[in-house]
Formats: structure tokens, sequence, C-alpha cells
């Protein structure tokens, strides 16, 4: 049985100037260029300088004349009102450039000619005993596969599976096997290994054919220390090593020393697509110090030059004047009613990359005067404890709008170029009483680690210790998540001989 009820709720919906504003905020310097380019190729009507935008063929669908007319009763009257308001506006002085913006040098990084890691390996590949066509074509294969690391992390029956499709070359994985062993006697060593353990395990051995005089005792031990204990060495259980093997303290000492001569990444030496690719970071704002007073300013990418087409205002007056004292014929109503769809979507595009810009600057500033200290003397132990909420209250604006900016923005310093979302952190209080950064607290944390006595490091509940001896009121397990987010391992895994 149908029933029909009413029922109110409320919803809040995101316009979709709303959602084009938090999408551009989101988006740093470096990429806003190209989001601005997407925008010029899909609306004619924005433009970046003075020159004038193509005219547009419009070819919409077709419709009844009845259909037409009953739409043209309607609309006209608020078309017309448009066209003497948009005309009388000026839309040519729709643009935008504002004070505080400083133009940066357009800089391009020199790109080193190197040769890559793969094409390293195939020279070589002529090199190796290979005479059977087929297995040259494994080969050549197998080398396509090694990741830009040095590895060979694909499975054989994947290999095979390739081999099968792209070469209609049936091969074994007895096949795969001998070709990659002679494959890991390539340059660099290590090249084509499995894992960690078995590139390891190549270059030592590589090391001791080579070089078999030179500290060949130790070179043999860590071969066998690899090949028999590789689990007790990279937990650091030392004891268990030198228990096992019956070993001084000097001879794993030599033997751990060799093994730390090793390349965990038998590529790092040669350049790949990635890192031909890479670019500086491109400052959002970049604050000076001028006589004692900071001064701030938007890099000039972030207030682009864009205004209305001035050919679209000529196409609206030309209509305007046409139809004068008549009535518009169907596709002249089609057309106008496309210029003023474009004009009005560059209009919001203009407004939110405004808005997008009032937002950074009046944001940064906050942070600057919250900050003031440290950007007046580049101390870390100035900055002060700070949440995304502080800022939320200074600017009026939400949270989450707060988040955005701090994101992936760089603000540029005569003390480097820093992460504007590293000037947020937590409060901590000390034993005086004294709100203080956990910042702070992490760069004396690292402090007290990179002093340590490596032979035995301190546990998290020794560094608690330290740390409150300092004045720090800090827990035990708070010292592990520190410890964690700085990427420093636990005591056992710091540990030296």
């Amino acid at each position: 049985m149908l029933k029909q009820n009413l029922s109110q709720k409320m919803m809040q919906k995101l316009s979709p100037q709303q959602i084009q504003l938090m999408k551009l905020l989101q988006i740093p310097t470096a990429t806003l260029d190209q989001r601005i380019q997407e925008e010029l190729e899909s609306n004619p009507a924005l433009d970046e300088n003075d020159d004038t935008a193509d005219v547009y063929d419009i070819d919409q669908q077709e419709q009844s004349d009845e259909e037409y007319d009953e739409e043209q009763k309607s609309d006209d009257f608020e078309l017309d009102d448009y066209l003497t308001e948009y005309i009388e506006d000026d839309p040519t002085s729709y643009k935008m450039r504002t004070e505080s913006i400083q133009d940066i040098e357009e800089k391009t990084m020199p790109i080193a000619v190197q040769n890559s890691f793969h094409d390293h390996l195939d020279r070589q590949l002529g090199m190796l005993d290979i005479e059977d066509e087929n297995k040259f074509i494994v080969a050549k294969q197998i080398v396509g596969s090694i990741d830009s690391d040095g590895y060979l992390r694909r499975e054989p029956i994947a290999i095979i599976d390739d081999l099968l499709f792209t070469h209609n070359l049936d091969a074994t994985e007895e096949e795969i096997e001998s070709v990659l062993k002679k494959i890991q006697r390539l340059d660099p060593p290590g090249v084509g290994a499995r894992n960690l353990q078995e590139s390891l395990i190549i270059q030592i051995s590589d090391k001791i054919d080579k070089d078999s005089e030179n500290n060949k005792k130790a070179k043999t031990l860590a071969l066998k220390i690899l090949e028999n204990h590789f689990d007790q060495f990279t937990k650091k259980h030392y004891q268990k090593l030198q228990k096992n093997l019956f070993l001084s303290e000097s001879e794993l000492k030599d033997a751990i020393d060799e093994i730390l001569k090793l390349n965990p990444k038998p590529a790092s030496g040669f350049s790949s697509p990635a890192n031909r690719n890479n670019q500086y970071v491109v400052p959002d704002f970049i604050i000076s110090n001028r006589d004692g007073e900071l001064e701030l300013v938007l890099n000039s990418k972030n207030a682009p030059d864009l205004r209305i087409n001035d050919h679209y205002l000529d196409m609206l007056k030309a209509y305007k004047d046409n139809t004068r004292g008549r009535r518009a014929a169907k596709k002249e109503k089609e057309a106008v009613m496309f210029i003023k769809q474009k004009i009005d979507s560059a209009k919001w595009f203009i407004d939110a990359i405004k808005q997008r810009q009032e937002t950074l600057y009046n944001t940064m500033y906050s942070i600057m005067q919250f900050q003031y200290d440290y950007f007046i003397t580049g101390d870390e132990r100035r900055l002060k404890p700070m949440i995304l909420k502080d800022i939320s209250e200074i600017t009026g604006l939400d949270i989450s709008t707060i988040s955005r900016v701090a994101n992936s923005k760089f603000v540029q310093t005569e003390f480097g170029t820093k992460r504007l979302k590293d000037f947020f952190s937590e409060s901590i209080t000390t034993q005086d009483g004294k709100e203080v950064s956990t910042l702070e607290v992490k760069n004396i944390l690292t402090d007290i680690i990179s002093t340590e006595d490596k032979k035995k490091p301190a546990s998290d509940e020794k560094l608690k210790e330290l740390l409150q001896k300092r004045g720090y009121n800090i827990a035990r397990r708070t010292v592990a998540k520190y410890r964690e987010q700085l990427n420093i391992p636990v005591a056992r895994l710091r540990k030296e001989l």
C-alpha cells in the first residue's frame, strides 16, 4: 500500500563554487599553473593575457519552434537585464591583480645527462656468454623486469608468461634461473637478487673473488653470517652470533663492518626517470625580515593575471545591438546563452582564485604572527605550541580550511624553506609549569640519542628519565611515540659494536 509522508530534514549541500574553492586550496603553488591551464583550455571566456580568444562554434541540439517560442518569452527579459548589467559592469576590468605579491624568478634545474640503470645493464648483456638467441631474449626480459632498486621481484612463472605473450617463447624455470645467475654477475654487484639477503651475499662473494687477500677472514666470516645467521644479524643479536660462531667481539665487529660497506640498493648510484624529473620546492609564501619587521608576500604564481576575454564582450554587444527592436533568432539565443554560461564560469573561477589568495595570505599571516619569535630568530626552541584550532580562531576560518592550507604549502624564510604543517604541534607542560612545543621535545630527544653510547643505547625508559632531568614531564609511551615519529629505531637496533 502506497502512502505519502511529509517530513522536514536539515541538509547541508556545498555549491559547485565552494567545492571548487576547497580543491584549489589544497593545490600547492607548484601545480596551480597546471590547474589554471586546464581551466583556460576548457573555458574560452577565461583569458590570461590581452590576446583575444578564438570564436567557438556552438552546435546545440535543435528544439521545436513552439518550445523555443515559449522559452524565449520567459527568458528574454532576464537575458536582456543580464546583458545590460554585464556590459555596464565592463567585464574587461574583471581581473585579479593585488598587492602583497612577489615575482619569483623562473628557475630551471640543470639535468645531468646520465645513462639509466637499465641502459647500463643492456650494454653489458653483449658481454655475457650467451650464444643461444632464445636465451638472449630471456636475458633481456629479465633485465627489463629488474626494478629501480636493482632487485628482481617478479616470480619466474610471471617472466615465463611474459616471454610467451610478447615473444611467443616457451621457457622453463630452469632456463630462467640459469640466465639469472649470469645476470647476477653483472655490474653493479648484487643486481638481479630476489631479496636483500641474496643481494648482500652476491656482493660479499664478489669482494672475496676480486680481493681475496685483503681482509679475507672478515669477508669470509661476513659471508657465513649472511648465509646462515641473517635473522640474528638483522635483529642485532650480537651476543648470540658470538656464541654460535665462537667469535671474539673484535672479530664480529670486523665482519659486520664488511657487511655495512655493502649496498642494500645496488642501483642507487644510477639515475632513474623519476630522479631526472625532480623539481625544487616552489614556496607559496615569502617572509622577509625588514629591519626587524616581518614582511609576508605571496608567490606571484599564487595570483596569476586572469581576466574575461574581451572578445566575449564584443559578442554580447553585437547581440544586443542586432536584436534591438526585434526578437532574437533561435541560433542567436543559443549562442548568447552559451556565452553567458562561459562568462559566469570564468567569473566563478577568478573569484575562487581570489578567495584562495586571500585565504592563503590570512592563514600564513596568522601563523607568522603566532610564531613571530621563530621567524625573527630562526631558533626552533622559540616555536610555540600551535594547533589548527588556534589559527582557526584567529582567522575565523574553519579548521578544515586551515588544514587544507597547511597540508601541502611551503614558506620561504631566511632560515630555509619550511613546510607549513611543521609549525603545528601539541603542547607539553614542563616541571616549572611552562608550556613548550612538542617540536622542542623531539629536537632534544634527537640530540640525546645522537650523543648516546652506541654500545649501550638508551632504552625508552632511560630516555624518559633523561628528559625528565631536563624538566620535561613525559611518559615512556610518549617517548616511544616521538621516537617512532622521528623514524628512530628501538635501542636494540641502534646498538653498535
